[in-house]
Protein backbone atom coordinates (compact mmCIF):
# COMPACT_ATOMS: atom_id res chain seq x y z
CA UNK A 1 0.00 0.00 0.00
CA UNK A 2 1.38 3.37 -1.31
CA UNK A 3 1.00 6.30 1.32
CA UNK A 4 0.08 9.69 -0.32
CA UNK A 5 0.72 12.91 1.17
CA UNK A 6 -0.95 15.80 0.82
CA UNK A 7 0.63 18.87 -1.25
CA UNK A 8 1.36 21.95 -0.02
CA UNK A 9 -0.03 25.03 -1.49
CA UNK A 10 1.23 27.25 0.70
CA UNK A 11 4.76 28.43 1.98
CA UNK A 12 5.56 29.15 5.74
CA UNK A 13 9.42 30.50 6.40
CA UNK A 14 10.78 32.77 8.94
CA UNK A 15 11.38 36.26 8.21
CA UNK A 16 13.77 38.74 9.69
CA UNK A 17 12.29 39.62 12.31
CA UNK A 18 12.34 35.49 13.55
CA UNK A 19 8.40 35.53 13.42
CA UNK A 20 6.75 32.81 11.37
CA UNK A 21 5.41 33.59 7.89
CA UNK A 22 3.07 32.00 5.85
CA UNK A 23 2.58 32.70 1.75
CA UNK A 24 -0.41 31.45 0.08
CA UNK A 25 -0.86 29.96 -3.16
CA UNK A 26 -2.02 33.36 -4.57
CA UNK A 27 1.21 35.40 -3.21
CA UNK A 28 -0.79 36.91 0.01
CA UNK A 29 1.23 36.84 3.04
CA UNK A 30 0.88 37.14 6.45
CA UNK A 31 3.85 37.99 8.89
CA UNK A 32 2.40 36.76 11.94
CA UNK A 33 1.55 33.21 12.11
CA UNK A 34 1.13 30.76 14.93
CA UNK A 35 1.08 27.27 15.09
CA UNK A 36 -1.89 26.28 17.75
CA UNK A 37 -2.37 22.28 18.69
CA UNK A 38 -6.45 21.27 18.48
CA UNK A 39 -5.23 18.46 20.98
CA UNK A 40 -2.25 19.61 22.41
CA UNK A 41 -2.16 16.50 25.19
CA UNK A 42 -4.15 13.60 23.41
CA UNK A 43 -2.97 13.91 20.32
CA UNK A 44 0.01 16.66 20.37
CA UNK A 45 1.25 15.48 16.30
CA UNK A 46 -2.03 15.92 15.04
CA UNK A 47 -4.46 18.72 14.02
CA UNK A 48 -2.27 21.56 13.50
CA UNK A 49 -4.07 24.89 12.56
CA UNK A 50 -1.56 27.79 11.40
CA UNK A 51 -3.38 31.08 12.38
CA UNK A 52 -3.09 34.87 11.64
CA UNK A 53 -2.59 37.84 14.39
CA UNK A 54 -6.26 37.38 14.88
CA UNK A 55 -6.83 34.05 14.90
CA UNK A 56 -8.55 33.57 11.64
CA UNK A 57 -7.30 29.74 10.20
CA UNK A 58 -4.87 29.85 7.14
CA UNK A 59 -3.83 26.25 6.98
CA UNK A 60 -4.71 23.31 8.52
CA UNK A 61 -2.04 19.97 9.31
CA UNK A 62 -3.54 17.16 9.85
CA UNK A 63 -0.54 15.55 10.79
CA UNK A 64 2.89 16.96 11.69
CA UNK A 65 4.49 13.87 10.04
CA UNK A 66 3.00 14.68 6.65
CA UNK A 67 5.02 17.58 6.67
CA UNK A 68 8.50 17.98 4.48
CA UNK A 69 11.44 18.11 7.18
CA UNK A 70 12.39 21.72 7.20
CA UNK A 71 8.75 22.60 7.33
CA UNK A 72 8.06 20.25 10.38
CA UNK A 73 11.17 21.94 12.14
CA UNK A 74 9.79 25.66 11.66
CA UNK A 75 6.35 24.48 12.87
CA UNK A 76 8.03 22.12 16.23
CA UNK A 77 10.06 25.15 16.84
CA UNK A 78 7.80 27.72 16.93
CA UNK A 79 5.18 25.55 19.30
CA UNK A 80 8.08 24.49 21.86
CA UNK A 81 8.59 28.18 21.80
CA UNK A 82 5.06 28.71 22.57
CA UNK A 83 4.35 25.59 25.13
CA UNK A 84 5.74 25.36 28.48
CA UNK A 85 4.64 21.96 29.86
CA UNK A 86 7.29 20.00 31.53
CA UNK A 87 6.31 16.50 31.77
CA UNK A 88 6.70 15.03 35.58
CA UNK A 89 8.31 11.42 35.86
CA UNK A 90 8.75 11.27 39.96
CA UNK A 91 7.25 13.05 42.44
CA UNK A 92 10.45 13.15 45.16
CA UNK A 93 8.53 15.34 47.78
CA UNK A 94 6.01 17.28 49.40
CA UNK A 95 5.83 19.62 51.79
CA UNK A 96 2.40 18.70 53.41
CA UNK A 97 -0.96 17.08 52.44
CA UNK A 98 -2.56 20.19 53.62
CA UNK A 99 -2.28 23.13 50.54
CA UNK A 100 -0.81 24.79 49.84
CA UNK A 101 1.72 22.37 49.56
CA UNK A 102 5.38 22.63 48.07
CA UNK A 103 5.88 19.54 46.17
CA UNK A 104 9.74 18.38 44.72
CA UNK A 105 9.29 16.77 41.18
CA UNK A 106 11.81 15.55 38.61
CA UNK A 107 10.65 16.51 35.05
CA UNK A 108 12.34 15.57 32.05
CA UNK A 109 14.16 19.20 32.02
CA UNK A 110 15.26 18.62 35.72
CA UNK A 111 14.50 18.58 38.67
CA UNK A 112 12.11 21.73 40.14
CA UNK A 113 10.10 22.92 42.94
CA UNK A 114 6.09 23.52 42.15
CA UNK A 115 3.45 24.90 44.79
CA UNK A 116 0.01 23.22 44.71
CA UNK A 117 -2.56 26.01 45.81
CA UNK A 118 -5.36 23.99 45.77
CA UNK A 119 -6.58 20.19 44.94
CA UNK A 120 -8.76 21.75 42.05
CA UNK A 121 -5.24 22.52 40.50
CA UNK A 122 -4.99 19.34 39.50
CA UNK A 123 -7.31 18.20 36.57
CA UNK A 124 -7.76 14.94 35.36
CA UNK A 125 -7.17 14.68 31.82
CA UNK A 126 -8.12 11.44 29.46
CA UNK A 127 -7.06 8.52 32.09
CA UNK A 128 -4.61 8.27 33.15
CA UNK A 129 -2.88 11.63 32.70
CA UNK A 130 -2.85 14.75 35.07
CA UNK A 131 -2.63 18.23 34.70
CA UNK A 132 -0.89 20.10 37.47
CA UNK A 133 -1.01 23.96 37.81
CA UNK A 134 0.96 25.76 40.54
CA UNK A 135 0.56 28.70 41.69
CA UNK A 136 2.83 30.41 38.82
CA UNK A 137 0.84 29.05 36.28
CA UNK A 138 2.81 27.13 34.72
CA UNK A 139 0.95 23.35 33.80
CA UNK A 140 2.87 20.11 35.02
CA UNK A 141 1.85 16.56 33.16
CA UNK A 142 1.66 13.72 34.30
CA UNK A 143 1.11 11.27 31.07
CA UNK A 144 0.07 8.03 33.07
CA UNK A 145 0.03 8.07 36.72
CA UNK A 146 -0.20 4.54 36.81
CA UNK A 147 3.22 4.12 35.29
CA UNK A 148 4.65 6.42 38.38
CA UNK A 149 6.76 4.78 40.66
CA UNK A 150 4.94 3.84 44.03
CA UNK A 151 5.99 7.10 46.12
CA UNK A 152 4.94 9.07 43.23
CA UNK A 153 1.34 7.63 43.13
CA UNK A 154 1.31 7.41 47.06
CA UNK A 155 1.94 11.04 46.96
CA UNK A 156 -0.73 11.81 44.21
CA UNK A 157 -3.69 9.68 46.27
CA UNK A 158 -3.37 12.00 49.10
CA UNK A 159 -4.44 14.79 46.83
CA UNK A 160 -6.94 13.08 44.28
Amino acid sequence: MMTVKPTMDYQLLRNAFGRLEFIAADGERCDQVLPVRAFPITAPDEGIALVDAYGHELAWIERLDDLPDDLRRLVTDELAGREFMPLIERIVSVSSYATPSTWEVDTERGRTRLILKGEEDIRRLAPPALLIADSHGINFLIRDRQALDQQSRRFLDRFL
